[in-house]
C-alpha cells in the first residue's frame, strides 16, 4: 500500500468540503475576514471625514468593491463545497462588483447619482451572492447566508435614494451601511475545524 507524499491535509468536516485542503480553508477564512476589516475601516474612515467629497466616495466604495469581488472570484475558485453552477455565478458576480468598484476609482469625479448607482449595483450582486450561498450551505447555518444576503441587498437598495440627500449624508449613511454590510460578511465565516 502506498501512501501518496506530500498530500496536504484535508477537512471532512460538515461545512469545510469533503477533501478542501485545509490552506485554502484558512486562505479563505482569511480574505473574508480581510474583506469584513477593510470595510470596517473605510466606514469609519467615511463617519470621519466631515468634509466628503466624490473622491472620498469613490475611494471608500470603490477600494471595498473591488476586495470583496476578489475575495468572490477567489470563492468561486477554491470553494469546493460550491455546485459548478453556483461557483460560476459566483466568479461572475465577483467580476462584475470588481468591475463597479474599478468604475467606482476610474472616475472619481463623476456624478454623485452615477456614484452610489454603481455602489448600490455592487451590494446586491453581493447580496445576491450571499443568499444564494446562504441556501445552498452547509458550513454556515443557511439563515445568516440570507441575512447578510438581505442586508447587502437593502443597503444597494439605499444606495440608488441616497444621493437625493446630498454628498455628506451619501457619505454619512453609506459609511454606516458599508459598516453594517462588512459586520454581517462574516456572518458567512466558514466555522474551524473543532479537532484543530
Amino acid at each position: 500500500m502506498t501512501i501518496p507524499r506530500n498530500t496536504p491535509p484535508t477537512t471532512s468536516t460538515p461545512g469545510f468540503g469533503t477533501g478542501l485542503p485545509l490552506g485554502m480553508v484558512r486562505v479563505q477564512r482569511g480574505q473574508l475576514v480581510a474583506v469584513a476589516v477593510i470595510g470596517i475601516v473605510l466606514g469609519v474612515i467615511g463617519l470621519i471625514f466631515t468634509d466628503a467629497t466624490l473622491l472620498t466616495v469613490a475611494v471608500l466604495f470603490g477600494s471595498y468593491l473591488i476586495a470583496s469581488g476578489i475575495f468572490r472570484i477567489t470563492a468561486a475558485l477554491i470553494d469546493d463545497t460550491l455546485s459548478t453552477g453556483l461557483r460560476w455565478f459566483t466568479g461572475v458576480m465577483g467580476l462584475f462588483v470588481i468591475i463597479a468598484g474599478i468604475l467606482c476609482l476610474a472616475n472619481p469625479y463623476e456624478s454623485l447619482v452615477v456614484l452610489a448607482l454603481v455602489i448600490g449595483i455592487g451590494w446586491i450582486a453581493e447580496g445576491v451572492v450571499d443568499m444564494m450561498v446562504g441556501l445552498r450551505s452547509t458550513g454556515t447555518p443557511r439563515v445568516l447566508g440570507l441575512v447578510s444576503g438581505i442586508i447587502s441587498i437593502a443597503a444597494g437598495v439605499a444606495m440608488f435614494v441616497l444621493p437625493a440627500a446630498g454628498i455628506a449624508s451619501l457619505v454619512l449613511i453609506g459609511s454606516v451601511l458599508l459598516i453594517v454590510v462588512s459586520v454581517t460578511t462574516l456572518l458567512t465565516l466558514r466555522r474551524k475545524n473543532p479537532a484543530k
